[in-house]
C-alpha cells in the first residue's frame, strides 16, 4: 500500500469535519465555533504535510485531495443539510469520481 494514502484520507476526513463545523458557524455566528473550524482545518493540513513527506506528489496529491474533499462536501450538503444539486452538478460529481479513479491507477 502507498504510504501517503492514509494521510490523504485523514486530510479529507478532517477537512469534511471542518466544513461541517464551518457551516454550523455560518448558521449560529458563534466565534468559538469558527475557532473550532479553523483548528480542524489546521489538523487537516498537518496530514497534508505527512502525505507529502511520505511520497505524495504535489500535483497528483493535491488533485486527489481537492476532488475527494469536494465529493465529500457535496454528500455532506445533501445528507446533513438537505441541499440540492443540479443535473450539471451531478454530472460534474460523476466526472470527478471518474477522474479520481484515473489518478489513482498507475
Amino acid at each position: 500500500m502507498i504510504k501517503w494514502i492514509v494521510p490523504i484520507v485523514l486530510l479529507v476526513v478532517f477537512e469534511g469535519l471542518a466544513d461541517i463545523v464551518a457551516k454550523y458557524f455560518a448558521i449560529t455566528n458563534k466565534t468559538y465555533i469558527a475557532v473550532g473550524a479553523l483548528l480542524l482545518y489546521v489538523v487537516a493540513n498537518i496530514f497534508w504535510l505527512f502525505a507529502l513527506k511520505n511520497g505524495a506528489e504535489l500535483a497528483t496529491g493535491a488533485v486527489i485531495f481537492s476532488i475527494s474533499s469536494e465529493v465529500l462536501a457535496i454528500f455532506i450538503g445533501l445528507l446533513i443539510y438537505h441541499e440540492q444539486i443540479s443535473l450539471f452538478q451531478g454530472i460534474g460529481l460523476i466526472l470527478g469520481v471518474i477522474s479520481l479513479v484515473f489518478l489513482v491507477i498507475k
